[in-house]
C-alpha cells in the first residue's frame, strides 16, 4: 500500500494523464471540453481513492458534499480540474489537478499536477526555487483579479501577473516565477487545500489574508481569500493587505 503522500501523487498523476488524453482526443473545446474533463477526472479520482482508502471520506468540487465527513479525521479534498476555462483553451497550460488529504483540518498529504507542463508537485518535500530577481511579482486570478490586490500592488510598487488555476499560481511561486499569490473574493476548499499543503511543505508561507491559518473540512466549504508567498515577505504583505483592506 502506498503511503498518503505517494497515493496523492499517484492519483493526481493518473488524473493528469486522463485529462491530457481527453484534450487530445475530443473534438470539443471550451465549456463542453471542460465539463467532460471535470466529470471524467472526478470519476477516476474517486474510484482510485475508494480502492486505496475505503474508510476515508472525501470532498470534491464535482460531487455533492457528504455531511458525514465533518465527523471524520481523514478527508480527501479534491479538485479534479482546477482551471476548467483554461483547460478548454488548447494553448493554455495554467490548469491543474488537486488531490489532498486533510487530517483534523490540516493538509497532511497533497499533490498538485500541472498536466500541460508535465509537472507534479507533491509532499512531503517539494523543492523551493530561489526567489525571482527584480520587482515584486504578485500572481492574481486571470478572470477576477481582486481590487484589494491592485491596491496592495500600488502600495508596494509590485507587478500583478494574471494566471488561471489556483494550483498553477501557487506552484509558480514555488518554482520561483513570482514572489506571492494573493486572492480575495471567493474560492472553496478544493481550490486551496492541495496548493496550501504543497506550499507549506516546500517552506512557503500560506494563510488567510488576515494571517489566520487555513482550516479545511469545514461545514462551510468556502475559503474566500488566500495568501501564499515567500516566507521572508509574509510580514510585509500581510501589513500591506491590512492597510488596504481596512
Amino acid at each position: 500500500m502506498p503511503d498518503d503522500h505517494q497515493l496523492a501523487a499517484k492519483i493526481a498523476s493518473a488524473a493528469a494523464e486522463r485529462l491530457l488524453d481527453l484534450r487530445r482526443s475530443h473534438s470539443e473545446s471550451g465549456k463542453a471540453l471542460g465539463a467532460i474533463g471535470d466529470a471524467e477526472s472526478n470519476t477516476l479520482i474517486l474510484q482510485l481513492l475508494l480502492a486505496a482508502r475505503p474508510g476515508d471520506n472525501f470532498l470534491s468540487e464535482e460531487s455533492a458534499p457528504d455531511p458525514s465527513r465533518l465527523g471524520q479525521h481523514r478527508v480527501w479534498i479534491i479538485d479534479p480540474l482546477d482551471g476548467t476555462r483554461e483547460y478548454g483553451e488548447s494553448c493554455r497550460e495554467d490548469w491543474a489537478v488537486h488531490v489532498a488529504l486533510s487530517v483534523d483540518g490540516q493538509p497532511a498529504a497533497a499533490a498538485v499536477a500541472l498536466p500541460a507542463r508535465e509537472e507534479l508537485f507533491a509532499t512531503p518535500a517539494p523543492a523551493l526555487a530561489p526567489a525571482p530577481p527584480g520587482r515584486l511579482k504578485i500572481l492574481v486570478s486571470r478572470s477576477r483579479a481582486p481590487a484589494l490586490a491592485e491596491r496592495v500592488a500600488a502600495r508596494l510598487d509590485a507587478e500583478l501577473v494574471p494566471m488561471g488555476s489556483a494550483g498553477a499560481k501557487a506552484m509558480a511561486v514555488l518554482r520561483g516565477e513570482a514572489h506571492a499569490y494573493l486572492h480575495a473574493g471567493g474560492m472553496n476548499e478544493w481550490d486551496t487545500c492541495a496548493p496550501v499543503g504543497v506550499a507549506l511543505a516546500a517552506g512557503l508561507y500560506a494563510s488567510r489574508i488576515d494571517g489566520s491559518p487555513c482550516v479545511f473540512n469545514q461545514a462551510d466549504v468556502k475559503m474566500p481569500d488566500l495568501l501564499i508567498c515567500r516566507p521572508e515577505l509574509a510580514e510585509t504583505l500581510l501589513a500591506a493587505i491590512a492597510a488596504e483592506a481596512g
